[in-house]
């Protein structure tokens, strides 16, 4: 069977020629690639994602199909997927499909057969920028270029409000002696279910919630989640965290979490050159001077300079690839966040920890 055309075209004008995987159709957003050897439905499915184009490093991407269970939201949240190698057949007993219906279900639009290696070393150098995919505009690049002017940039777009539950929730078993209010930038639902199965019972609430209506819940703590977009220019969430630390109650923070966290207590926020993303960057906690291998998925990051110089916190983990701040707590007050997934789905569970620390702190307090 002959295989569609597409192309790819990035902010820079450079093309890639491959196969259409997915839908038919024209999408943009920010490339980005991770580096993970497995989970990539993890990865489409995760809120983190949106607006954004994924490239996966790995070789062969759908031979293992779908699964039901294998998700962190309802559906993909990828403005698209680059892959060298796809497969339509899958060979997983308990598979529910194939990748490629699951893509076209989702209208999610991809490009196989490229030399995703050589993409990759591009973006490295060059940095993260918007592209496009398409199978419409195989013979016309200069329309091409035109509709990925329209592509919005990363860099100051605020998206969690868009991808955020609209009502809230719960999750995990009501007769759980300890409550959490889950505040939802784009929350992965292994985190819920890292949360539950110790004891924990979440109620997650739409990101532009204010502290007056959590509050009349009466939780023993709160969380702060991931999610997508860039965190400086949420001044709604910022002022929603400081709120939330004059309670005294314990506060915990992941991925956007963190950076909320850190941007409440008057620490800045940067866009990065690539982010890290995939499942075996290395990690150093200072407290306990141990290392540990985790999962991340960031484009933002803490300035490390106002961490240093901001006498109400303590940077408690760092990032041994580039040294960047990979984790803080307040010195005066029960809050702690990190820039990686301890729930890690995918990748290593050595992070899991953290949820029982935060455990440990709603109890002690």
């Amino acid at each position: 069977m002959s295989k569609k055309k597409a192309t790819l075209l990035l902010a820079d004008g450079t093309v890639f020629h491959g196969s259409l995987i997915g839908n038919p159709g024209t999408n943009g957003g920010e490339i980005c690639f991770n580096t993970g050897m497995t989970g990539y439905q993890e990865i489409y499915t995760d809120p983190s994602y949106t607006g954004q184009i994924v490239v996966t490093t790995t070789s062969h991407i759908g031979n293992y199909g779908v699964h039901s269970e294998e998700i962190e939201s309802e559906h993909p949240c990828v403005a698209g997927i680059v892959v060298n190698s796809f497969s339509d057949i899958f060979s997983r007993v308990d598979a529910s499909g194939s990748l490629q219906d699951y893509l076209v279900k989702y209208k999610i639009t991809g490009i196989a057969d490229i030399d995703t290696r050589k993409l990759v070393r591009h973006l490295r150098s060059k940095g993260a920028m918007n592209a496009i995919i398409s199978s419409e505009f195989e013979e016309n690049l200069a329309g091409l270029k035109t509709e990925l002017a329209k592509v919005p940039d990363m860099n100051g777009l605020e998206l969690s409000s868009t991808v955020c539950t609209q009502e809230p929730f719960f999750y995990g078993d009501e007769s759980s002696k300890m409550k959490v209010a889950c505040l939802d930038f784009g929350i992965k639902k292994n985190i819920l279910r890292n949360l539950a199965t110790r004891g924990v019972y979440c109620k997650v609430f739409p990101a532009k919630t204010k502290l007056k209506e959590i509050q009349e819940w009466n939780p023993d703590a709160f969380f702060l989640s991931n999610g997508p977009g860039d965190p400086a220019v949420m001044d709604y969430a910022v002022e929603t965290v400081k709120e939330i630390l004059e309670t005294g109650k314990p506060v915990f923070g992941i991925c956007l979490g963190h950076q909320l966290l850190a941007e409440a207590v008057g620490i800045k926020t940067y866009k990065m050159h690539h982010g890290h993303r995939g499942l075996n960057h290395p990690i150093k906690n200072l407290i306990t001077g141990k290392s540990e291998i985790t999962s991340q998925n960031h484009g933002f990051n803490v300035v490390r300079e106002d961490t240093e110089t901001n006498s109400e916190v303590e940077i408690t983990h760092v990032h041994l690839n580039d040294n960047t701040v990979a984790g803080i707590r307040l010195k005066n007050k029960p809050a702690f966040s990190v820039q990686y997934h301890p729930e890690s789905s995918p990748g290593p569970h050595d992070s899991r920890y953290l949820f029982d620390e935060f455990i440990a702190l709603i109890n002690k307090n």
